[in-house]
């Protein structure tokens, strides 16, 4: 793998992230996916990484776009994959294919949302998880791979 691809981080959102400072602020906050998306560039240029966003409402073209990193490589991924999380075995068998750093993030605390969210179907293939922190779950993630990718 090139050394750009190993410094590129895919963030990819699902359903409805698209409309993050809007929808449910009381849940998801009053931050944008733009917001986020360019805090993230940031604090990824100084940690040497280059930050890679995507966002669909649709559930294969996530699925392509994984396929696409486990064709091309790449450092990690950041994968919010929103209501999908709960129900789409694509997705998750999707991220089992790839060997390397993948953070599943969720804005809120889904294991304190109604009990059919409390599911989450990659979590068992994922590196890790974290969720409830709202926007700041993208920070801490990236914070986990820059570490990952800079040990490994």
């Amino acid at each position: 793998m090139t050394e750009t691809r190993k410094t590129s981080i895919h963030v990819i959102n699902g359903p409805n992230l698209d409309m993050l400072g809007k929808r449910e602020p009381h849940v998801y906050g009053t931050q944008t996916l733009d917001d986020i998306n360019t805090d993230l560039a940031v604090r990824a240029k100084k940690a040497g990484l280059e930050v890679i966003p995507f966002q669909t409402n649709h559930e294969g073209e996530i699925v392509e776009k994984l396929h696409g990193i486990f064709t091309t490589g790449a450092g990690a991924v950041i994968l919010n994959a929103a209501a999908y999380t709960h129900t789409s075995v694509a997705i998750r068998d999707a991220v089992s294919m790839l060997d390397i750093p993948v953070i599943e993030v969720h804005l809120s605390n889904i294991y304190k949302r109604e009990a059919f969210r409390h599911k989450s179907l990659p979590a068992d293939v994922v590196t890790g998880q974290i969720t409830g922190f709202g926007s700041q779950v993208y920070r801490l993630a990236l914070e986990a791979v820059r570490d990952l990718i800079h040990a490994g």
